[in-house]
């Protein structure tokens, strides 16, 4: 069996490469490294079933290429920078739709037959149900949450056309090993640069759901094992939620600081776009055998503990992202 990942190097898909190779499966990484790492995948270019190719998935020729002969695709190279799209109002359009589209017309011309695609929690807007089922009708808060529920339909409508089984995953956010994005990782930043102080966006209120890596993963196999539909729209989170607040203050404890200020900005928000409220209803993937082993506080406390030992990965931002 041969696999694809578009994003491989990154947090998430690094991961799901390394859970392909356990799995005996041939696999082909397809990143540009902006924001991805080789050393992430270190361990499995050490193994004689792993390819690294660099390159973009707007380049649409080297990806067909780069797909040639493999089995299952995980698309998960996109922009990730929820609140980015307002000062580049084309990001998500050229990354996360356009690039779709090129994987999606890669798929088919491969004849692939399965294909895996991460969305997210954002394509809910900022929902009045909750926890929120894949069935809420969403109205769209965010450039990036929109071009993901338009990837989405674009992913289904392929599937009809070309007999594609197809999986979209709405994520609530990550967190883990390898994280290199979001909210611990600004936090430790902000408070290495000022140990007495520390910002936070919106009022502190916002209630978040997480979901450790390593459950993540497990729950994509799961489903891919066990729900077997031609199109597949699945939320993956934890049944749990967490305040910034107490997020902020697991983080300060991690790092051992004392008497650190908290200085709130915005109102009940931190951004235009950001939903005060994320708690996905997990029924559906629970129905594959899911259930979230990691705790939302022992995952805060793991990614916080693993990104004070990688200084590299902290610093990642300022130096370029291809270490």
């Amino acid at each position: 069996m041969k696999a694809l990942v578009t994003g491989g190097a990154g947090f998430i898909g690094s991961h799901i490469v390394d859970e392909l190779i356990r799995r005996d499966y041939d696999v082909v990484v397809y990143d540009n490294l902006s924001t991805g790492f080789e050393r992430h995948l270190r361990l499995g270019l050490n193994h004689n079933r792993l390819q690294l190719v660099v390159g973009d998935i707007l380049d649409y020729p080297k990806l067909v290429r780069s797909m040639k002969d493999a089995e299952l695709v995980f698309h998960l190279a996109a922009n990730a920078d929820v609140r980015g799209g307002k000062a580049n109002t084309h990001i998500d359009l050229q990354q996360n739709i356009i690039g779709t589209h090129n994987v999606l017309e890669a798929v088919r011309m491969n004849q692939i037959p399965e294909l895996v695609f991460t969305s997210s929690a954002t394509v809910y807007g900022e929902p009045d149900v909750f926890p929120t089922p894949e069935t809420y009708a969403p109205l769209q808060t965010s450039l990036y949450g929109a071009s993901k529920l338009a990837a989405e339909a674009m992913i289904q409508a392929y599937c009809e056309y070309f007999g594609t089984r197809c999986y979209m995953f709405r994520f609530v956010s990550w967190i883990g090993e390898r994280y290199s994005h979001g909210v611990v990782y600004d936090f430790i930043r902000k408070l290495k640069a000022n140990p007495t102080e520390l910002e936070i966006l919106g009022d502190g209120n916002q209630r978040k759901s997480y979901l450790h890596v390593q459950d993540g993963v497990e729950g994509i196999f799961l489903a891919l094992k066990n729900i077997r539909e031609p199109k597949n729209v699945l939320n993956l989170g934890h049944e749990d939620f967490m305040n910034v607040i107490r997020l902020a203050s697991i983080v300060v404890e991690e790092m051992g600081l004392k008497d650190v200020e908290f200085r709130y900005t915005g109102g009940s928000r931190g951004w235009i776009g950001d939903s005060p409220f994320v708690h996905l209803d997990i029924t559906k993937i629970r129905s594959a055998g899911f259930e979230p082993q990691v705790s939302i506080e022992e995952g805060i406390r793991r990614t916080a503990r693993y990104l004070l030992k990688n200084d590299w990965l902290l610093e990642s931002r300022l130096m370029g992202s291809t270490g």
